[in-house]
């Protein structure tokens, strides 16, 4: 294996054709010997979380959705958030970007989320996206998925349409060979 991608985004490549990932960006929460574990982060379904939750929790409805984590395990549900006081155990996946780690954490996101004036700000995806071992290094190695380091704006952007578009240029731009700007047109 070689250095672990936890942080990074995986960027689908123009060439993955698996359905499940089709112009997806999964944050890598977790990589090593055992494989990966991921969250689809510009995938947001037409699920409320109040809806979601409504056996569990009684939530006020709110525009608040559920995002696509991805095909893994699609009815267990997964939070992030940006609070490092709600779960002072769990490190960072990112700056302002922490995995909820127990039942009892999603709740009290979920509870201090309802305060009036509160900074937090969390997105619940169902379903993760996952790798066994040496199987996301093979998916890379073919070209299916480009990486770039992960941002928090990407995370919590309240456009996630434009997710993938914005970073696959940005993917790009920082791996092409050659200047976009050229002196002599004739060479383009």
């Amino acid at each position: 294996m070689t250095e672990s991608l936890r942080g990074k985004f995986l960027v689908s490549g123009p060439r993955l054709r698996d359905e499940n990932f089709f112009k997806s960006v999964v944050l890598i929460v977790e990589h090593g010997e055992e494989g990966a574990m991921g969250l689809v982060i510009n995938h947001p379904s037409s699920v409320t979380v109040a809806h979601a939750l409504q056996e569990h929790l009684d939530l006020p409805e709110t525009q608040d959705l559920v995002y696509v984590g991805g095909p893994v395990e699609p009815a267990a549900l997964f939070v992030v958030h940006n609070s490092p006081s709600l779960d002072p155990a769990e490190s960072p996946v990112i700056p302002d970007v922490f995995m909820g780690s127990s039942a009892e954490v999603f709740e009290r996101i979920l509870t201090a989320s309802l305060e009036p004036d509160h900074e937090l700000v969390y997105r619940v995806y169902g379903g993760c996206s996952g790798w066994g071992p040496g199987q996301l290094e093979g998916e890379l190695e073919r070209g299916d998925w480009l990486t770039i380091d992960a941002d928090s704006n990407f995370v919590y952007t309240e456009d996630p349409y434009s997710v993938w578009d914005q970073l696959i240029a940005k993917t790009f731009h920082f791996n092409r060979l050659h200047s976009t700007q050229c002196d002599h047109p004739d060479w383009n």
